[in-house]
């Protein structure tokens, strides 16, 4: 048994000892008859939220109005709740007023029949009110009762159906399929920060070309993300994308992310040629997309913002973006624009984003390949040497501080990395050589 499962048992027991009914409930039943390892615990009990903190030493109030307390043991968090049934929903988030009940009763206020089990960890038993054993067994995302009124009390519900059905690979059944499509129009209820959280799980636990086709179908794709339904019907050459459309390349690149990849990638991937269709153009026959990379990555800030997506993602989404293409420029590169663009921060993501846009076209993959050749044949020295000379050190020979010193330590650094000069000396020199040239 792992530490935290004990230290979750250890809290259902010291419950049961105080003459309170406690069970698991939600993810971590489901995970675990899935065979995957649960990373928390969450405990359904009778017990109430005053109840509970006169049970345990460390307890944090978190949703006391809703029965809900935190309860940290050995650096361990448990959310543990009361079993309650919600009264009606006014905000598609919140229940107007709860009234605490059983078990069964608490089952049917969840989501899906998968999240509604509770687990009995003495008895090893699963409490199963809602058949949702048998739809974890079948494969199926089910909403518990009717789903219009599921995601109408939390309109989140419905990217949380199209999360899970990726995530494990499952389908959504009919109805709760339907449902989805006739309430996707109010997802817009949701805030821009939980629906930004939630599209950031989807785009990094794999399988996204899934989730990004069950949006699609179902009619959220258009209301979360309208750039990315856009790209639909946006042709391009068939010598360089024998693949199809924008919409069908973006897929094929989404197919690629792997579990786990950063958030920044898997945005950089998803809106690398977001900005095609407004720059799409027909020139002799062939389809041009000028200024794709410069308007995508406006376009990009503008989603990111639109997702109250934090400026440090929004920066790096814009960089992949902006420069998703220069490496194809590499080789021809003079050593020291070359060294510059291999140093930048977040090449490692950007020759990720070109090497999985290539495999999603025509698969020619010489320009990634030379550059990451590049950065295996030169290594951090030489494309982060220390630099010869400063600021203080051009100060210090009697020139004045101006716009002329970015020039001239530009200059000099140009001559180090493409190994013209190698020392303080010949630094030096060339410095006072640049500051003549520009009197």
């Amino acid at each position: 048994m792992t530490n935290i499962r004990s230290k979750a048992v250890d809290i259902v027991k010291r419950l049961r000892d105080a003459g309170h009914e406690a069970l698991f409930a939600g993810g971590c039943v489901r995970d675990r008859l899935l065979g995957i390892e649960p990373k928390d615990y969450d405990i359904a009990t009778s017990a109430t939220p005053e109840e509970v903190a006169q049970l345990f030493r460390r307890t944090i109030a978190v949703g006391r109005r809703f029965g809900i307390l935190i309860v940290i043991d050995d650096g361990f968090e448990f959310e543990v709740a009361t079993f309650r049934a919600d009264g009606p929903y006014v905000d598609g988030r919140h229940p107007e007023s709860v009234t605490f009940t059983d078990a069964e009763h608490d089952s049917a206020r969840r989501d899906f029949t998968i999240n509604a089990m509770f687990e009995d960890p003495i008895a090893d038993a699963i409490v199963d009110y809602h058949g949702g054993r048998d739809d974890l067994a079948a494969g199926i995302i089910r909403a518990v009762g009717d789903p219009r009124a599921r995601f109408a009390e939390d309109r989140l519900r419905m990217i949380r159906a199209v999360r899970f059905a990726a995530r494990f690979g499952f389908e959504i059944e009919a109805t709760t399929f339907a449902a989805i499509g006739e309430c996707a129009a109010a997802i817009h209820e949701v805030s821009s920060e939980r629906l930004g959280e939630e599209l950031l799980r989807i785009l990094t636990q794999g399988n996204v070309r899934c989730a990004f086709e069950l949006f699609s179908q179902s009619g959220l794709l258009a209301e979360l993300l309208p750039e990315i339904e856009g790209l639909k019907g946006c042709e391009q050459s068939s010598d360089y994308h024998p693949e199809g459309d924008v919409y069908v390349h973006t897929l094929l690149c989404l197919e690629q992310l792997a579990s786990g990849c950063t958030a920044t990638l898997a945005l950089g991937v998803l809106l690398h040629d977001v900005a095609k269709p407004p720059t799409a153009a027909l020139r002799d026959g062939r389809h041009t997309f000028y200024g794709h990379t410069k308007l995508g990555a406006d376009m990009a800030a503008a989603i990111g913002k639109r997702l109250r997506l934090s400026n440090a993602t929004i920066e790096r989404v814009c960089f992949l973006v902006e420069q998703h293409l220069r490496h194809c420029d590499a080789a021809g590169m003079k050593p020291s624009t070359l060294k510059r663009f291999l140093r930048q921060d977040g090449i490692d993501e950007l020759l990720e984003l070109a090497r999985i846009d290539a495999l999603a076209s025509n698969g020619d993959l010489a320009h990634h390949h030379f550059c990451t050749g590049k950065l295996a044949e030169l290594g951090e020295e030489k494309i982060r040497p220390t630099p010869l000379l400063t600021g203080h050190d051009l100060i210090a020979i009697g020139m004045e501080p101006g716009p002329a010193f970015k020039r001239i330590l530009d200059g000099v650094e140009d001559a180090q990395l493409e190994g013209r000069i190698a020392s303080r000396d010949e630094a030096l020199a060339l410095a006072r050589e640049l500051h003549n040239e520009s009197r």
